[in-house]
């Protein structure tokens, strides 16, 4: 079995743990619902590492993995999960579902990507299929904002969720077209050199994936709210600050317990590219109008980006809470 393959087996088995596991000697309420439409994997290392310290602090966090960001929205909207993962942006706006974001985890960090085979450059993806992670995602806004910028479009977009996966499909030749993350990239240059060719995507600013809640859930569980916030920005600070924590996190709590010697191995050289991407503050309202930027440009928002409210889209009441507590970076 190869080293991808070792990998995704092991995602796939983490993907299928539930962090449920109460803290012994701590009397909890109602457990905090969290869906996430990913499996766990070495890039969600720092946040299960966060859940973890939510749950010292007292907070009874309850971790479903789902198979798209689509899913976990319907969730959160649904009442089957009090928090989501994801960029919901598009479902705020076009089904005003009573949802809001309130803590940005990620900026957009991805390269896309085509096996010269049969591309070289954007415009040989015109009339040609793409795959992305999820509907409304991040990695979908990208490629749309690329094609309309290089006047092509799509044949079809395919919803692939996961960068491993959709890194094992170009490995496979079961995908020719897409979009993947840094780990994602140093496996296509080790595993194929020269097959596969990155194509440019100039600066993009803009969320990847956030933290969002039904409103109610929010104002009626603020203190809960407030020790995840500020479990998972002091944790994105101490990684920022030194990358290798990473490692030492996930044998404190034990995490990713699956793992291969492959994976393990790239804790240390993924944390080091992304942790000078990581929002320290938080996003809020800059992030927001970043997105506004972006998202309107790529279409996953309709309408004129100084046009769009941030209230209507987040909350920021416990996120500024917190930045009064630790300060900001």
């Amino acid at each position: 079995m190869n080293m991808l393959a070792r990998r995704m087996r092991a995602s796939a088995v983490a993907a299928a743990l539930c962090l449920s596991a109460a803290v012994p000697g701590l009397a909890f309420a109602d457990p905090m619902r969290i869906a996430f439409g990913d499996i766990a994997t070495v890039e969600s290392l720092h946040l299960l590492a966060a859940l973890e310290r939510a749950k010292e602090k007292g907070v009874d966090v309850q971790v479903t993995f789902l198979k798209s960001e689509d899913i976990a929205a319907q969730a959160v909207v649904s009442g089957q999960a009090d928090i989501g993962i994801g960029g919901p942006y598009a479902l705020l706006q076009k089904v005003k579902a009573p949802i809001r974001i309130f803590l940005q985890l990620s900026k957009l960090q991805f390269y896309p990507v085509v096996n010269t085979e049969f591309y070289k450059e954007w415009k040989d993806l015109n009339g040609q299929e793409v795959a992305v992670h999820s509907r409304g995602s991040g990695t979908e806004a990208i490629m749309q904002l690329m094609a309309d910028k290089n006047g092509i479009a799509y044949s079809n977009i395919s919803y692939v969720p996961g960068a491993e996966v959709r890194t094992g499909a170009l490995l496979q030749g079961n995908v020719k077209a897409t979009i993947v993350d840094s780990s994602g990239k140093r496996i296509l240059e080790k595993e194929a050199p020269g097959k596969f060719a990155f194509l440019p995507l100039g600066e993009v600013a803009a969320t990847d994936e956030a933290l969002f809640a039904n409103t109610d859930y929010l104002s009626k569980n603020q203190k809960d709210v407030e020790i995840l916030v500020e479990s998972i920005l002091t944790t994105w600070r101490e990684v920022a600050a030194d990358p290798t924590s990473a490692v030492a996190l996930r044998e404190k709590y034990k995490l990713l317990p699956d793992a291969t010697p492959d994976m393990v191995a790239d804790i240390d050289p993924y944390f080091a590219e992304a942790a000078p991407a990581l929002p320290l503050n938080g996003g809020g309202e800059d992030a927001a109008k970043d997105d506004f930027d972006f998202y309107t440009i790529s279409g996953a928002l309709e309408g004129n980006a100084a046009d769009l409210k941030v209230e209507d889209f987040w909350d920021l009441t416990a996120l500024n809470a917190v930045l009064a507590k630790i300060g900001t970076k």
